[in-house]
């Protein structure tokens, strides 16, 4: 559930009540057939670079590499130490029996694309306006009672996203709804945003089981 604080500033900045939110990407979009393109009216396909402030950023960033590739590798020999006391095999066995499982239901499901490759579903058209909304390589997608909302900078930016971020699209229950294709299995970062006529287009959040993910699992469990 959306902290107080972050309720507020959603409500502030967006208008909406959050149920759930948080900021997703998605993967580079598939060049589509030239008669779906010119119809769509050209639109944008890719995010737009980096701004020359958010490349100084990166680099120095780099400087505190160092440090924190200490902190990790500390944190790194607490994790070994707590393996000691557990049972590496029977670890193992069934990570690589998630993994398994996993790798069928992507496969299965054809999760490892962007959306489910049909243009003219509700899916592919909204992917074709995916950056005519904003050339931001994010979008802060927030879960509210009757719609899905998604936010972002007009423009992309390096830093200063969430003052920046406006609405850019929404959807109601009606027309869409978020999934999680493994319903909790899987300590995953992907998401599906499902439309009404069975279309998908795949969402990968910041956090693995992030609170998007934590929201749909209640949307979902017996009872609701």
């Amino acid at each position: 559930m959306t902290s107080r604080g972050d309720q507020r500033m959603i409500s502030d900045r967006l208008g909406v009540r959050a149920e759930a939110a948080g900021w997703c990407e998605i993967d580079k979009i598939p060049d589509p057939p030239a008669e779906v393109l010119q119809a769509a009216g050209n639109p944008r396909l890719r995010p737009a670079r980096m701004p020359p402030l958010g490349m100084l950023g990166t680099a120095v960033g780099a400087l505190f590499i160092p440090f924190v590739m200490l902190l990790s590798l500390l944190d790194s020999a607490r994790e070994a130490l707590e393996r000691l006391f557990e049972s590496k095999k029977d670890e193992k066995r069934r990570a690589r029996e998630d993994e398994k499982r996993r790798k069928a239901i992507v496969a299965e499901q054809g999760l490892d694309r962007v959306f489910d490759g049909n243009w003219s579903g509700a899916a592919g058209q909204f992917l074709l306006r995916w950056y005519g909304h904003s050339s931001h390589h994010q979008r802060f997608v927030v879960a509210t009672e009757d719609e899905i909302v998604l936010a972002a900078p007009p423009k992309r930016v390096s830093v200063g996203r969430d003052k920046r971020m406006e609405v850019v699209a929404r959807l109601t229950t009606g027309q869409a709804m978020l999934f999680d294709p493994f319903l909790g299995e899987f300590r995953t970062q992907l998401l599906l945003l499902k439309f009404h006529d069975g279309s998908w287009l795949r969402l990968t959040t910041e956090e693995f089981r992030s609170e998007l993910h934590m929201y749909v699992l209640r949307q979902t469990s017996p009872g609701n």
